[in-house]
């Protein structure tokens, strides 16, 4: 069955976590009106479903391949494919104006990329990884830097890759040995080998634009010695041509699990007298700048989980619409029925509904966190914003795509049998899906940074902030009359109390007793997940809620909208209490077994 954007949910979210016609009103988004970005929605969709799609089944049995030249060619159709995105302008959707971009909010490329990576993930990497490769050069980037590169990558001519890993040195950088002497003049040489480079060596575009995580001779030791460097596939002349190659190739590429047509290089750098490279900003600054691209990739992580998520019950409930098999519950001497009539399915495709839609609300909720503290014009109105960003990136990864292992699992399930064999497709979402909850940092990493860097080093400011705005909504619902409110009301508010006493656990504790603590990190990326994804979909709801009781037109829509909420809160919110249970009191069971008995 085809893909088919869910474009009435997404102009719903654009009506209420992220409202379009005020970002609109901000000068820095002028051109961002409602009726252009329905009109992107409506092209990306099309593009989505009409190219993207039908690509993505036969783009997993061929995969990637390498030659022995040391070049990799995709998939057939997928070099076609990505010139079609790069005339809609899809790369530079979210880029400034200043380097050829539309200069749009991050609201509205979330959503553009979800109907990608919906569509198929292995095409959405490349994108996901050049706009972070932008981003880094537009932070930190000299002058120069900008005007040799931006342009051309904004446009998608050139595309952009993340190195950081090597093959001693995964999540711990300080490891890292990949060497930069200085040449002069900015430039250095480097020498090393790089590994899991996304689109490393791929014929989409003739050059690449690699950031490299070096050190220069005399860096001081850890991750404090880090550099960033441009290493591009192909050195540029002084007219913006194309000159010589660098010394700069792919050796191999992975066997994976999943994302098969998506390239996942080993980068070698040196081994013919060295990779010309380029400083990015200061010496030894280099992962503070690195970050910045890092966050951005972990928040389109995040909108993986929720794309194939989407993509995963799409092909669930097409198959429980058509498969007919025993009688209905209750009914026995009638014949056969569809399985979407048996309770337990039902069951299954509400809970990976609920959790997507959840998911994509939270995820939009923080985007337009993104574009408020980019652009608002007070600046304490921007810092609020960018604290409130920081604190959910670890949650819109972490959450998301562990939501998202859950989801595609149950797609198979739904299947029976029928799963389990390859020509249905959704053993391959499965397969996809497992790599999110591992690059761009594990859920663990994300969870670390969750309850260290983005609560208790500030003392749980921000967390508590949010805690006290999630109390005030749920005391607006006060007046709601909707039998779906009231219950997602009374459910929010145990959810907030549990995610308090959580957070004053963490507080608490986190000085004198910190194995505690992070024994329980990952439960608490799942109870912000749950609680936080409760808050979004409850206030999407209200405006449902309100044109349902109108008799609107899509009344049927948003009665849907409700009794999804209806079940997210009955059956999730449990789980998010009994993950604060875990927290607070199951630290001593989780580090009780000596490690000679494992």
């Amino acid at each position: 069955m085809p893909y088919n954007a869910p474009l009435k949910e997404f102009q719903l979210l654009l009506e209420t976590v992220a409202p379009i016609a005020e970002l609109s009103k901000l000068e820095h988004f002028a051109d961002a009106t409602p009726d252009t970005v329905s009109a992107i929605l409506d092209e990306t969709s099309k593009f989505a479903s009409e190219v993207l799609d039908p690509l993505n089944w036969p783009g997993d049995r061929e995969g990637a391949k390498r030659h022995a030249d040391n070049t990799v060619t995709t998939p057939k159709g997928f070099k076609e494919a990505y010139q079609g995105f790069k005339a809609m302008g899809g790369m530079g959707l979210p880029m400034p104006q200043e380097f050829g971009g539309m200069g749009l909010p991050r609201s509205v490329a979330t959503l553009t990329d979800e109907m990608l990576h919906s569509s198929c993930m292995s095409f959405g990497l490349m994108p996901m990884l050049t706009q972070g490769a932008i981003e880094a050069v537009l932070l930190a980037g000299s002058d120069a830097l900008k005007a040799t590169f931006l342009e051309k990558m904004v446009a998608g001519e050139w595309a952009g890759t993340m190195n950081l890993t090597e093959p001693h040195a995964g999540s711990d950088l300080a490891l890292v040995k990949t060497r930069a002497d200085r040449i002069g003049d900015g430039t250095y040489k480097i020498f090393g080998t790089k590994i899991y480079i996304t689109f490393g060596e791929h014929d989409w575009t003739k050059q690449i634009v690699h950031l490299v995580l070096a050190r220069t001779p005399d860096a001081p030791e850890g991750v404090k010695g880090i550099s960033l460097f441009v290493v591009p596939k192909m050195l540029v002349n002084k007219d913006g041509s194309l000159g010589e190659r660098n010394d700069a190739y792919c050796v191999s590429i992975e066997h994976k699990l999943g994302i098969h047509a998506s390239p996942t290089a080993v980068m070698q750098y040196g081994d013919n007298g060295g990779a010309v490279g380029y400083l990015v900003g200061e010496e030894n600054r280099g992962l503070e700048y690195m970050f910045i691209m890092m966050n951005l990739a972990r928040f389109g992580v995040g909108l993986q989980g929720i794309g194939i998520a989407e993509r995963s019950y799409q092909r669930a409930v097409s198959y429980a619409r058509d498969r007919v098999q025993s009688r209905d519950v209750g009914a026995p001497k009638n014949p056969s029925v569809p399985i979407i009539r048996h309770p337990d399915i039902r069951r299954l495709l509400l809970r990976m509904r609920s959790q997507t839609e959840a998911a994509r609300a939270l995820a939009m909720a923080t985007a337009y966190a993104i574009d408020l503290a980019e652009a608002h014009p007070d600046p304490e109105t921007r810092k609020a914003n960018q604290a409130f960003v920081d604190l959910m990136i670890p949650v819109v990864k972490g959450w998301s795509t562990e939501m998202a292992q859950e989801v595609t699992s149950n797609g198979v399930q739904v299947h029976g049998g029928m799963g389990f064999v390859e020509e249905t497709g959704a053993a391959q979402y499965y397969r996809d899906a497992r790599i999110t909850t591992i690059y761009e940092g594990t859920t663990a990493i994300q969870a670390n940074d969750l309850i260290g860097r983005k609560m208790a080093r500030e003392g749980g400011m921000t967390a508590k902030s949010l805690i006290n705005a999630m109390r005030i909504f749920a005391d607006s619902l006060d007046g709601q009359n909707n039998v779906h409110l009231k219950a997602a009301q009374q459910r929010l508010r145990a959810g907030i109390d549990a995610m308090a006493r959580a957070v004053d656990f963490n507080l608490a504790n986190f000085n004198t007793n910190v194995r505690a603590c992070f024994a329980g990190s990952v439960p608490m990326v799942k109870l912000f997940g749950i609680v936080c994804g409760a808050w979004a979909l409850t206030r999407v709801c209200v405006e449902a809620a309100q044109r349902s009781a109108a008799n609107h037109p899509d009344k049927a829509f948003y009665d849907a909208k409700l009794a999804t909420l209806r079940f997210y809160v009955d059956t999730m919110m449990p789980e998010a209490i009994a993950a604060a249970d875990v927290i607070v009191n199951g630290a001593e069971g989780t580090l009780a077994l000596e490690e000679a008995a494992f």
